[in-house]
């Protein structure tokens, strides 16, 4: 699948219409999902409040999904020097900022009641905000050096790098006493979560990941579409 798609003429032929299905996909899926977790009725602990969780832990999820196919664009753009794969890293990392904000800011609603207050140094929003920073960095590396292949290169060096932080964000409240409550989802006993709240979870979830989708290729047709109008510029103010 994956070589498939590395050709760009079978890419732009398959993203044409698989972005708009996904964003379809997306919407409904979120819909179903708002709707089913707002008609629950509220947490016996956490009250009202609990609702934050179906925009905030699904963001979060993408979050870090986001991440892992910017380390994995990278890794073939580096590997293999392709430009569709570097393409498709530079489109997913504000993508992925946007979403790593979303989490952050949700985050911080739900524990000013939880916790009293917007913001604590927990090991789990710390490492969630060093990955919104390493986005950012991304960004700002990129937008740093003038010459596109070696701003690829460098951009992707430091994408590799701060792979690092997944695990320690997924690991992180096993790893340390943190404020942050543990996992409730994917666990080895399984969900913990009631099934009130785990159906519409599950299906922003999905919608998330699928709108996720649907904006990282609809943002890499536009790069593509970008390069090649570059590449054409070029040889015309070369002729």
């Amino acid at each position: 699948m994956i070589s498939a798609l590395a050709n760009p003429h079978r890419f732009m032929a398959f993203s044409r219409w698989a972005a708009p299905v996904l964003g379809v996909l997306a919407a409904l899926l979120i819909a179903a999902g708002l709707a089913l977790g707002f008609a629950a009725p509220p947490d016996y602990q956490q009250g009202e409040t609990v609702r934050i969780m179906f925009i905030h832990v699904p963001a979060a999820w993408v979050a870090m999904i986001a991440y892992a196919c910017l380390g994995g664009a990278s890794f073939f753009y580096l590997v293999f020097r392709h430009a569709l794969a570097d393409a498709a890293a530079k489109a997913v990392a504000p993508l992925g900022a946007a979403f790593t904000l979303m989490a952050l800011v949700t985050g911080s609603l739900w524990g000013r009641p939880m916790w009293g207050a917007w913001w604590v140094w927990d090991a789990r929003l710390t490492s969630v905000l060093v990955l919104f920073l390493l986005f950012v960095g991304y960004i700002a590396l990129r937008s740093a050096i003038d010459d596109e292949a070696k701003a690829g290169r460098a951009a992707a060096i430091l994408a590799l790098v701060g792979l690092i932080n997944l695990p320690i964000i997924k690991f992180s409240v096993d790893w340390w006493n943190t404020l942050h409550q543990g996992e409730s989802i994917f666990r080895a006993g399984g969900p913990t979560l009631a099934p009130v709240y785990l159906l519409p979870l599950a299906l922003a979830g999905l919608g998330y990941i699928a709108a996720f989708g649907s904006l990282w290729l609809v943002r890499t047709r536009a790069e593509v579409w970008r390069r090649r109008a570059v590449s054409v510029a070029l040889q015309a103010a070369v002729q």
